[in-house]
């Protein structure tokens, strides 16, 4: 069996400044949106999307991915905890965050960008989306080195099964890795793929609701639940119950978006 590493969680430190790997986690995540953002606008010229406004993305939506993420996992996950010690609300260079709340804080920043520079809604998240799975891969790396969010309990035969010392002595599924590969790198690329050709407008965003919320699912049959506000459940985790609106809501946004482009019957 493999034993987690215990990564040293500092990566520099200089004086009393210390920089964490899981901070340079979400600067690679950032820093893959802008290189893929200004490749999407060179390849894509009709999408009429400048350097400038990507960069101006990007600033709301990192506010909206560290300030959602922090209150999803508040709220979602963790209220007993966090309310009990609010000092550690603001300490996010530990971990604690979720996706599904960086999503709302997410959408805030698209729908105030969309108003900004007068654009669909639709289309700003049919820009975006296939720039974020690779930064979500990262988010997993991250939680890895991080020793959080391990697996569920794996037989012992299996050649990648992995101790974590800091939980117990029981091989685990290294399941922050799965969830990199699926709905980190798999997705990236079938999303990538799919949002290259032309698609009406609101189809790729419901393309990534509902991919995103597939793979998700399938990670977490291979990630130790969290407790969550409905409770610790081998059965339907939380991250599957915030996944399946996702999921919901992403069908019907391609089912809306092939219909208005159909044409009319004669």
């Amino acid at each position: 069996m493999l034993i987690h590493p215990q990564f040293e969680p500092v990566a520099i430190a200089i004086g009393p400044l210390a920089v964490h790997w899981y901070g340079l986690m979400y600067v690679a995540a950032f820093a893959a949106f802008i290189l893929l953002g200004r490749r999407r606008i060179r390849t894509q010229p009709e999408s009429r999307w400048s350097a400038e406004e990507l960069d101006d993305l990007l600033l709301w939506g990192v506010l909206g991915v560290v300030l959602g993420g922090r209150l999803g996992q508040i709220l979602f996950y963790e209220p007993d905890y966090y309310f009990s010690h609010p000092a550690e609300i603001i300490a996010v260079w530990k971990g604690g965050m979720a996706f599904h709340g960086g999503l709302i804080g997410v959408l805030i920043a698209l729908a105030w960008h969309a108003r900004k520079y007068q654009r669909k809604f639709l289309e700003v998240g049919d820009f975006v989306a296939p720039l974020v799975p690779l930064g979500l891969m990262f988010g997993r790396i991250g939680n890895f080195i991080n020793g959080e969010l391990w697996g569920r309990a794996a037989d012992p035969a299996l050649p990648w099964a992995m101790v974590f010392p800091q939980v117990d002595d029981l091989p685990r599924h290294p399941s922050q890795l799965y969830q990199a590969g699926l709905e980190g790198l798999l997705f990236f690329i079938l999303l990538w793929w799919y949002s290259s050709r032309r698609h009406p407008v609101g189809a790729v965003s419901g393309a990534f609701l509902i991919g995103y919320g597939v793979f998700r699912s399938l990670g977490e049959f291979f990630r130790s639940p969290d407790a969550g506000i409905f409770g610790q459940s081998y059965v339907v985790s939380m991250g599957q119950w915030l996944s399946l609106p996702m999921i919901l809501i992403g069908i019907w946004l391609l089912w809306r978006a092939h219909k208005q482009a159909a044409p009319p019957l004669p």
